[in-house]
């Protein structure tokens, strides 16, 4: 689940629980939106967990590159001036 799959379950529920004033007979909307807002958290935690390790991951792989060259200080230029 994504950031934004989470915050619109988190706003879904928050809007079934607080503000609606109708009833739906065998349906409990508050508890429904109760439900969704915890699976909304649940789901929010688990992406933060997941970008907090993915972006942990990636930055062990980098790989650093060295590409300059050794110069022998001894080293005389065979080519006349």
């Amino acid at each position: 689940m994504t950031f934004a799959g989470s915050i619109f379950l988190i706003a879904v529920g928050a809007i079934l629980r607080f503000a609606t004033h109708f009833h739906v007979k065998g349906l409990d909307l508050k508890t429904i939106g109760l439900i969704l807002m915890v699976v909304g958290v649940v789901g929010l935690v688990i992406a933060i967990w997941q970008w907090a390790v993915w972006s942990r991951r990636a930055r062990r792989a980098e790989v650093v590159v060295d590409d300059r060259r050794a110069v022998d200080p001894e080293y005389r230029d065979p080519r006349p001036r």
